[in-house]
């Protein structure tokens, strides 16, 4: 397959891909020139120049991937990608430690006056007493954002012997609690604080949040750090806050438009520090990262799920080892029910019992959707875009998890659906044996016990002396060799279920032969 990479990246990366696939690594493209032509590659790998947006994804025709080498993917428009069923994957923990220590040393440089200092004593003067500083010594820092670099900062900054505050709408009390952080609003920390440090994402919530309110609310003298997201912080009203005295000092690596203009008052403010967007700029995080998204463009390419997709649930590779053989018998009973009802879906329901919830079922759920509405669409649909289409089609969804014992002899796990059309209600349940046996073990209510592979013949009719024989004979008059064959029946004449694996495939012919014996109630044909 074809990758292409438009911002600069490790070689290490580069190379992991370029021993699989062919890759082409052209940066500083213009926009028209990308959209010219995206349409040739399976894969894109950026940083944070390259701007896809919504135009540019169209054009990516053949696009299953957008990797972004870093954390945030504020210059990747995801909501087009998943629509369109591209996967977009981020590296969220290449570069913590590299984002941590870059926002120590402009904490340790704006509470000593480093920088002013050094251009100070450079320009030939000894001027001491104007750079007097403060100690972090027992003041009080506010972490905005208790995500995983907003952690390490508190960490480190309780070895300084700090107070630690942090906001996070996403965080437990508990969690902060188990470092020695306290856990508040947003307003108590900023009106608690010496200083801030801000570790939030950019989104429409977060946009110019701190602002002339904030700092309104701070105490005097606040000084501020943002290594995160520019765009966070309003500019003009921290520029405002410095010139009023309000605010103490400022730390900045990232702007809202970058890279700023040189006459960007905040460059000039003998208040500011400033650095060129340097959070990731270290040899081992440009590695890491780069090394972690060609995996997982790799993953993807092959068919494997990846470990940090940001619009599909988030799976641990020690959960995603346990949910594998799970994920593939849901797409499995997805396919199986599309192949019952024969028709439009409007309800579905999908049913956890025992051991599975343990792990979480989001992504069990999309394999589940993607497999009912690929027979209709193909492969349109993937786990990236399957709860998005199906809501797009007004396909009602329920979904409830029973964590006690599921009532099955061999399994600890059950998943039972069930599917509503303009032909009736159908169902199945399915379990997976051991480590990662397959197996369906109820249709419509009966019991059977079948590895959902290959051709499936599947119907129903009336269990009475002979009907075996019927399909069978029929079956053989066209060729089609039967490989396996399992039955399945409440009463004995009663209404029967009988599924046939068999080696050929069965055409429209065979199926309305079959569909006019005697005794015949439905006939259903799926391929695995």
């Amino acid at each position: 397959m074809k990758v292409l990479v438009t911002d600069q990246l490790a070689e290490e990366g580069v190379a992991l891909v370029r021993s699989q696939h062919e890759v082409d690594v052209r940066t500083g493209l213009p926009p028209a020139e990308l959209k010219s032509i995206l349409s040739q590659y399976d894969a894109l790998i950026v940083r944070s120049e390259t701007k896809v947006t919504r135009e540019v994804i169209e054009a990516g025709t053949q696009l299953q991937v957008i990797a972004r080498a870093g954390v945030g993917v504020d210059n990747i428009d995801v909501a087009a990608a998943t629509e369109r069923g591209i996967t977009v994957v981020n590296s969220p923990e290449g570069n913590t430690i590299a984002a941590t220590e870059h926002t120590l040393a402009l904490l340790l440089g704006l509470a000593r006056n480093v920088p002013q200092a050094v251009a100070s004593l450079a320009a030939g003067e000894w001027k001491r007493s104007r750079f007097t500083g403060v100690e972090l010594y027992h003041k009080t820092l506010g972490v905005l954002g208790f995500g995983k670099i907003g952690r390490e900062v508190a960490r480190r900054a309780l070895g300084f012997e700090m107070r630690v505050l942090a906001y996070d709408p996403f965080v437990l009390p508990e969690q902060a609690q188990r470092m020695g952080v306290q856990l508040l609003d947003k307003d108590e920390v900023i009106s608690r604080s010496d200083f801030i440090t801000i570790h939030l994402p950019l989104n429409a919530a977060t946009r110019a949040s701190i602002g002339d309110r904030e700092f309104n609310l701070a105490r005097k003298g606040l000084r501020v750090v943002n290594a995160a997201r520019g765009g966070i912080i309003d500019e003009a009203a921290l520029l405002r806050a410095l010139e009023s005295g309000q605010a103490a000092g400022a730390a900045i690596d990232v702007f809202e438009k970058e890279p700023p203009p040189f006459d960007h008052p905040l460059l000039k403010s003998s208040k500011v520090i400033a650095t060129p967007h340097l959070g990731a700029s270290t040899r081992e995080a440009q590695v890491g990262v780069a090394v972690d998204v060609a995996e997982q463009v790799l993953d993807i390419l092959a068919g494997r799920p990846a470990r940090s997709a940001v619009n599909l649930p988030g799976i641990s590779p020690e959960v995603l080892s346990q949910v594998r053989p799970f994920l593939s018998l849901c797409a499995r009973l997805g396919k199986l029910a599309a192949a019952l009802v024969a028709g439009p879906i409007r309800n579905a329901t999908i049913k956890y019992s025992g051991d599975v919830t343990r792990y979480g079922t989001a992504s069990l759920t999309r394999s589940f959707l993607m497999g009912l509405l690929q027979p209709a669409l193909g492969d349109a649909v993937n786990l990236v875009n399957a709860a998005v289409v199906a809501e797009q089609r007004g396909l009602v969804i329920t979904e409830s998890t029973e964590s006690g014992a599921p009532g099955n002899r061999v399994a600890s796990s059950l998943l039972t659906v069930s599917v509503s059309g303009d032909v009736g209600d159908r169902c199945a349940a399915g379990t997976v044996i051991g480590k990662d046996e397959i197996r369906i073990v109820s249709i419509d209510g009966y019991s059977v016990d079948l590895v959902p592979e290959g051709v499936m013949l599947i119907t129903t009719h009336t269990d009475k002396p002979g009907m075996i024989g019927s399909v069978g004979t029929l079956l053989g008059n066209y060729q089609i060799n039967i490989a396996g064959m399992h039955l399945g029946r409440a009463n004995p004449r009663g209404r029967a279920v009988m599924v046939l694996n068999v080696d050929e495939p069965v055409s429209p012919e065979v199926l309305a032969r079959l569909t006019h014996l005697d005794g015949m109630q439905s006939t259903t044909l799926v391929e695995f």
